[in-house]
């Protein structure tokens, strides 16, 4: 990630810092695996498949830059900031299927507070990408206690991964509940189970 200035200096432009991708050699490789596949990516349904293909994993993998807004918790306000319900689209990077579904986050603020906004861009941030539930849920909890430097930071998140309801085991409608906790909302069991009632999950 490529930050543009230190936490004083709001905001901080936000980048991620990926390969670039290669659209023609991606136009070819989808051609070549629909002739591996048995189709012929030259015929009137198939011809541009290659190029959309191409175009829709490049979207899928290229978070938008944005900036990091945050204010001085001038007010003292310390009690638990949660956005619910922010959605969530991802690659599994094992079959290269998308799972989605919605992302829980919370923090407890520390000398700054975050435009709410922001929470759902952290998790675009690090969702547009081939990832793994688990790998995600604690990249936007350890980002955002990086670089919010809250007391606490909690993230659920609730997927459906369509390398399970759409092919091997064919679970459809099951969903996959991942969690990371940093500072008093891992700590203090009171905290923890109210960021974990406040989601509607069981701690």
């Amino acid at each position: 990630m490529a930050i543009s200035a230190d936490l004083e200096s709001v905001p901080l432009h936000i980048v991620a810092r990926r390969e670039q991708i290669d659209l023609p050699a991606a136009e070819r490789a989808v051609a070549d695996l629909l002739t591996a596949l048995g189709r012929d990516p030259h015929s009137a349904h198939l011809a541009d498949t290659p190029r959309r293909v191409a175009n829709a994993y490049a979207e899928m993998l290229t978070p938008r830059e944005f900036e990091l807004t945050t204010f001085p918790n001038d007010e003292g306000y310390d009690e638990l900031v949660l956005a619910k319900d922010i959605p969530v689209q991802s690659l599994c990077e094992h079959h290269l299927l998308p799972f989605q579904g919605v992302a829980h986050v919370g923090y407890l603020p520390g000398d700054r507070i975050l435009g709410l906004s922001k929470l759902a861009r952290v998790v675009e941030l690090f969702a547009r990408d081939f990832q793994v539930q688990e790998r995600l849920t604690k990249q936007v909890a350890d980002w955002l206690q990086d670089h919010l430097d809250p007391k606490g930071v909690g993230v659920v998140i609730e997927a459906e991964h369509q390398c399970m309801s759409l092919r091997g085991v064919r679970a459809v409608g099951s969903r996959t509940v991942t969690s990371s906790l940093h500072g008093t909302l891992r700590e203090n069991p009171s905290s923890r189970a109210e960021f974990f009632a406040l989601t509607g999950l069981t701690p």
